[in-house]
């Protein structure tokens, strides 16, 4: 039996000696900007100390491109197969990495499937557009199928104006909680800042827009609970 988690994990959920924890990060339709949640969620991992892996098994290797571009320390990164990623996952347990993120493509579902499979929890993606939400159902089916813990990370959504939601988010996240979905409370943003931070394999965490930056500290922290709890019912099962 392993040890239990309260006595390997740190207080943001990690821990030296913890066990690997492992997130998928999907989208079954392109252009919803998954790429951008992977690496951010990567590079706020290794920003906070953790040994963090990035497996890229979408074929256009979007996130390998973006952080091989960093200068300077940052999270590992590899390109691989979906068929492969349980051997990856293997290896990333010897070398005691703390967060596995596996970056899947776009519209295959038996790799999609791997990933989920092998993940503690999955982040799908999702822009607020009426094609994205709908294409989200298909997503939806897989995680609900494999009875993975899941979240909706709403992303390229227009700034609010005033603390007011643009239409086509308020539509958005309506259509979301009619579908039973968990959604992220944090809302990632349509910012230019995004883009000019990956082409050169950095987070939002490190440009001097505060508002980007605020996003990403706070869709960490979120994801990093969810993680947690995903470890600790995991632990129970285990326990049980």
């Amino acid at each position: 039996m392993r040890a239990p988690f309260s006595a390997i994990v740190g207080p943001d959920g990690f821990g030296v000696d913890g066990p690997l924890r492992t997130l998928a990060v999907i989208a079954l339709k392109g252009g919803s900007g998954k790429t951008t949640v992977a690496t951010h969620l990567a590079l706020a991992a290794h920003l906070r100390g953790l040994k963090t892996l990035l497996v890229d098994i979408d074929p256009q290797a979007s996130s390998h491109e973006v952080l091989s571009a960093r200068q300077g320390p940052g999270p590992e990164c590899v390109t691989s197969a979906g068929s492969k990623v349980m051997a990856t996952q293997l290896a990333a347990v010897g070398l005691k990495t703390d967060l596995l993120i596996i970056d899947t493509p776009a519209g295959v579902v038996e790799d999609v499937s791997e990933a989920i499979v092998l993940a503690d929890a999955a982040v799908m993606v999702v822009r607020p557009t009426l094609l994205d939400i709908a294409a989200l159902a298909r997503t939806l089916a897989l995680v609900r199928r494999l009875r993975k813990p899941s979240t909706v990370v709403v992303n390229q959504a227009p700034v609010a104006r005033e603390g007011v939601e643009a239409p086509v988010v308020k539509r958005a996240l309506r259509a979301l909680e009619y579908m039973r979905l968990p959604i992220a409370p944090v809302i990632v943003r349509a910012r230019s800042v995004y883009q000019t931070a990956v082409e050169t394999g950095r987070s939002a965490e490190e440009m001097p827009d505060q508002a980007a930056a605020r996003e990403i500290a706070a869709l960490w922290d979120y994801v990093d609970k969810a993680l947690l709890q995903a470890a600790l019912e995991e632990q129970a099962e285990v326990e049980a």
